[in-house]
């Protein structure tokens, strides 16, 4: 799915870490995009607890200080969801069927794919292409989360007077991302291996991409409040000395 249409040349997305919520307003001229506006807001501690939501009007709050300091007006977001709360897998379908029909059977085979019963997740799948050992068939991506995961995210939004336009999974948008900026390391990313590392204040993540795809995503607890937290004892400095160190 598109980000922007006719309608619609300007979007926000919104980034919810575990100490604070980033907003990044992008429109597309032609074939390129523009950053409008960009602001950041902290979080109290704990309003996020291992990149799950425990305080939404916590989360809600700080989205609107970062749309009141951005100056937008834009009223239409997307957010992520973390890939540790996201199951993905590949499965075949026969490549016959419609998009609606590929939903159908999804729902009607749900067992076999998500350990969860049908109402307390969300899910959403992506054709990949054809299946190399069966030309009938199609490599389809099924991704799946639980209900809350989502939940919590639309309704901080709509408290903060945003509408939901797309909740993505954060290492596919981090895909989606890096394929605007690859061209300018080679010539081609085609057949080339790359890291990301995402280095948070309680999380750091490294995907890899292959051939313009993610094939790896790992999270660790580690991120720079551990750092900053680590030099403060190392050095006997008080948290905020530790911080500008």
């Amino acid at each position: 799915m598109s980000w922007f249409s006719n309608k619609q040349d300007s979007v926000l997305s919104i980034d919810i870490s575990s100490a604070a919520v980033k907003l990044l307003e992008l429109s597309k001229v032609g074939t390129r995009y523009r950053v409008e506006s960009y602001a950041v807001s902290p979080l109290p501690q704990d309003a996020v607890i291992d990149k799950n939501i425990a305080n939404v009007n916590s989360i809600a709050d700080a989205i609107k200080a970062a749309v009141k300091q951005s100056g937008t007006k834009v009223r239409q977001a997307t957010v992520a969801v973390s890939g540790s709360a996201v199951m993905t897998k590949i499965i075949t379908l026969d490549a016959s069927l419609s998009d609606d029909e590929m939903e159908e059977q999804i729902m009607l085979e749900a067992d076999q794919y998500v350990p969860y019963p049908l109402d307390e997740i969300n899910f959403d799948f992506e054709v990949q292409g054809v299946n190399e050992n069966s030309p009938d068939m199609v490599d389809v991506l099924l991704a799946a989360s639980r209900r809350e995961n989502v939940d919590d995210r639309v309704e901080a939004l709509l408290k903060a007077g945003l509408k939901t336009r797309i909740v993505d999974v954060e290492a596919f948008a981090m895909e989606n991302a890096f394929s605007l900026l690859s061209e300018q390391f080679v010539d081609s990313v085609d057949g080339h291996t790359f890291a990301i590392a995402d280095i948070g204040a309680t999380m750091a993540t490294l995907n890899v991409l292959f051939d313009r795809r993610a094939v790896y995503a790992r999270e660790q607890v580690f991120g720079g409040k551990q750092l900053t937290e680590e030099i403060q004892r190392r050095y006997g400095l008080s948290y905020e000395e530790a911080g500008l160190a």
